[in-house]
């Protein structure tokens, strides 16, 4: 997997740097995030200058104790849907060390 030329204008997160994930690497991503016992969740924001600040809208609360990758897969959807020109990102809380275990965006 060859890493790709930076460009500022088109890097929200760590995967950024990764050629586009397909829907099975989102998938495979997610199920890890629960393996772990971390806590799924939705959020958006719109595409510019908001994307690279620390905030980003909930789309609902976190899913706690969520063990179904489809009903988070779901949930990305229906963010997207509802927000088209929104970017959309998966985050992962972790209830451990109080912290985001991972995010990345799913919806450019």
């Amino acid at each position: 997997m060859a890493v790709q030329v930076y460009k500022a204008a088109t890097k929200y997160e760590t995967f950024s740097y990764l050629p586009v994930m397909t829907a099975d690497q989102v998938r495979r991503q997610i199920a890890y995030c629960i393996s772990q016992g971390w806590n799924p969740s939705v959020e958006h924001t719109e595409k510019g200058t908001a994307a690279t600040s620390n905030y980003w809208y909930m789309w609902k609360l976190p899913f706690f104790g969520e063990q179904s990758v489809d009903a988070v897969l779901a949930e990305l959807d229906a963010c997207h849907r509802e927000f088209p020109d929104h970017l959309v990102r998966f985050v992962a809380y972790d209830n451990y060390a109080q912290s985001q275990g991972m995010n990345f965006v799913v919806y450019r």
